[in-house]
This record gives C-alpha cells, structure tokens and sequence, in this order.
C-alpha cells in the first residue's frame, strides 16, 4: 500500500462549509442517533494550517450503537475503519484512501474523548499563541515526516495533550 503524505494547506474559509454539507448529510441518514456534531481539527480553526481533510465528532448515547450506524453511513461514502487501539471511539473515512474528504469521530456524547477534542479545539480557536505554536509544531513534522502520516500523528499526541491539561488547569472546561 502506497504511504500517505503529510501535506498541509493554507487555512480555506470553504472548510467550515464543507463540514456544513457533511453534517446535514450524515444527520439525513443517522439523525436519530445523534447527541451532538461538532468540527473540530485543525480545520475548524480559522487560520491554522491544515491536511485539508474535514474532522467531525459525531457524539452518541452508547459506543454500543455504532455497528447499526455503519451501513447508513457507508450509503454516503463514509467507509468504517476498525481501530482496535481505539477503545473510545469509532473512526471513519471518506475519500478515496491517501486523498480523504473527511474524517468521522464517533465517541459516547460527554465523555472524555468528546469533551477533550472539545476543549483542544476551543482553546486554540481562544488563544492565537497557543493556535501558532502547534502549527509550527506540524509544519516541522510535515517536514520530517512527509510519508509517515502515522508517525506525524502520533508526534502531535504530547502538544494536544500538553494544552489539555493547560485548558483545564485554566479553567476552560464545560
């Protein structure tokens, strides 16, 4: 399988848009099972470079329910993607692979998969210094690790972390 590149854009205005189109769709074929949607990912902050694939929390009464959402999803290109590793949530795609559109989080509403994506989120849109440091951070490991995706992701883990902790140690969550 050909290794994905780490290629990140400028920040573009359509992306909010993009998830605009995307919830409604998903909210066409799975709004019974919805909690909450969010767009969250570097692409839901204004002005941050990103990998310009479009990341939506979809928050759940039970992770339980998820295996009856998958056929409804795959109906509008959404391709479920099994990660063992990930206790918390279920991850789907869209797009053809190395080229996704979209990225779908599915995770139990309130929890601390939904509230700490959440928070990473919210405090960046709030503080720009905070918003310039973890582009840096991506551009040096886009740099680093153009055809290690997995790698550069993993990378990033100790930073989201990091202003977790600072989010709530100020305060900021719900």
């Amino acid at each position: 399988m050909k290794k994905i590149e780490v290629v990140l854009s400028e920040y573009d205005p359509n992306w909010e848009q993009q998830f605009l189109y995307e919830k409604r769709r998903i909210q066409e074929v799975i709004g019974h099972s919805i909690v909450g949607i969010e767009h969250i990912g570097s692409t839901s902050i204004k002005g941050l470079k990103a990998k310009p694939i479009i990341d939506i929390l979809l928050g759940v009464q039970s992770i339980e329910e998820v295996p009856e959402l998958i056929e409804a999803l795959k109906n509008i290109e959404y391709e479920y993607v099994p990660k063992p590793e990930l206790m918390d949530r279920r991850f789907f795609r869209k797009g053809l692979w190395g080229q996704g559109t979209s990225h779908l989080h599915i995770c139990e509403y309130n929890s601390n998969e939904w509230n700490d994506k959440c928070l990473f989120r919210d405090y960046l849109r709030l503080n720009a210094q905070a918003a310039n440091e973890y582009e840096a951070l991506k551009e040096q490991l886009a740099d680093h690790f153009q055809n290690d995706r997995p790698t550069y992701t993993q990378k990033k883990e100790p930073f989201i972390q990091k202003i977790i902790t600072k989010a709530k140690n100020e305060g900021y969550e719900k």
